[in-house]
């Protein structure tokens, strides 16, 4: 298996049995990782589940020669998450590195949608992010309390449609808007333990993602169908154009970066800039609201517009 920038290492990639996860757990193998390859086997939706997803990864790293476990957990389950973290550290010896990967989809518009859709896409994201990453470092800090030295990642994954938006996916979005901020966060108070803390937001062609295109292709008014052959474009934007970011992001060379965000997809790499203040006023004493119809128009068209879903500025 050629390249080893992760040589030694051991990471957990949750959501790893398919798509942009599965990819993640062969590359990260294929730099040298051992890897805990975990996966419910469910459906986009959340629903069902399978251990053979998980498996077929595993036993696809160790015809390459690598080292791999199937774990099943559910990781937005408190127990279930400590479970993971602890199958790391039995199996292997150690964690080094967590991907936080998992996730389903429940798209609706907001007047359309259900408070178990909502509740179901948040508690797989948000706190599916939350739990694994919480066992993790209390890990790592043990090991630092111990007098141990610590050179470790948590690579979580947001979406272009929770840091810029998108109809239809306001559980989603939020969840994943989520994740951003928790990754600012939580590489602030981990840093002193020698933990970094960085997300992704990848755009791959992968099942949650296949009806968007169709989706974005009408409201164009463009043709959906997609040619037989994968265009240039589709394999760039393929799981594994995704995967070397995270092995990168997973191995000692990105010592030192911390609490960003990447896009990466389609070819293109870049950081997210996160919110800033833009135009404003300052003033002693308090807004009158009577006042601020003078006031607010005017910030408003001085500021810069949202990005779009690439994260661009519409020009």
């Amino acid at each position: 298996m050629a390249g080893r920038i992760c040589e030694g290492r051991v990471a957990i990639v949750t959501g790893a049995g398919r798509g942009i996860g599965r990819a993640e757990a062969i590359e990260l193998a294929r730099q040298g990782a051992k890897v805990i390859v975990n996966d419910l086997g469910a459906e986009v939706d959340g629903s069902g589940g399978s251990a053979g997803p998980a498996g077929e990864v595993v036993e696809e790293i160790r015809g390459l020669g690598g080292e791999a476990v199937a774990n099943g957990e559910d990781v937005s389950d408190w127990e279930g998450a400590q479970r993971l973290v602890n199958t790391a550290v039995e199996t292997f010896g150690r964690l080094d590195v967590l991907v936080n990967n998992a996730g389903i989809l429940r798209d609706r518009m907001l007047v359309n949608m259900t408070d178990v859709e909502w509740d179901a896409v948040i508690r797989v994201h948000l706190r599916g992010t939350f739990a694994p990453t919480k066992w993790a470092a209390t890990y790592w800090r043990e090991l630092v309390k111990a007098g141990e030295s610590v050179d470790a990642r948590v690579i979580n994954t947001t979406s272009s449609s929770g840091i810029y938006g998108n109809p239809g996916q306001a559980n989603y979005g939020a969840a994943k808007a989520g994740i951003a901020a928790f990754t600012v966060i939580t590489a602030m108070e981990l840093s002193r333990y020698g933990i970094s803390v960085n997300a992704i937001a990848p755009g791959a062609l992968t099942r949650m993602t296949e009806g968007l295109g169709a989706i974005r292709a009408a409201r164009a008014g463009e043709s959906a169908d997609l040619p037989a052959a994968r265009s240039a474009a589709e394999v760039a934007r393929s799981p594994e154009n995704v995967a070397p970011l995270v092995a990168w992001l997973a191995s000692s060379e990105s010592a030192g970066i911390t609490g960003r965000v990447f896009n990466i997809g389609g070819g293109r790499l870049s950081v997210a800039e996160g919110w800033v203040a833009g135009p404003g006023i300052e003033r002693e004493g308090l807004f009158e609201t009577e006042e601020l119809g003078a006031i607010v128009p005017g910030l408003v068209a001085s500021a810069a517009a949202n990005a779009d879903m690439r994260g661009r500025r519409p020009s």
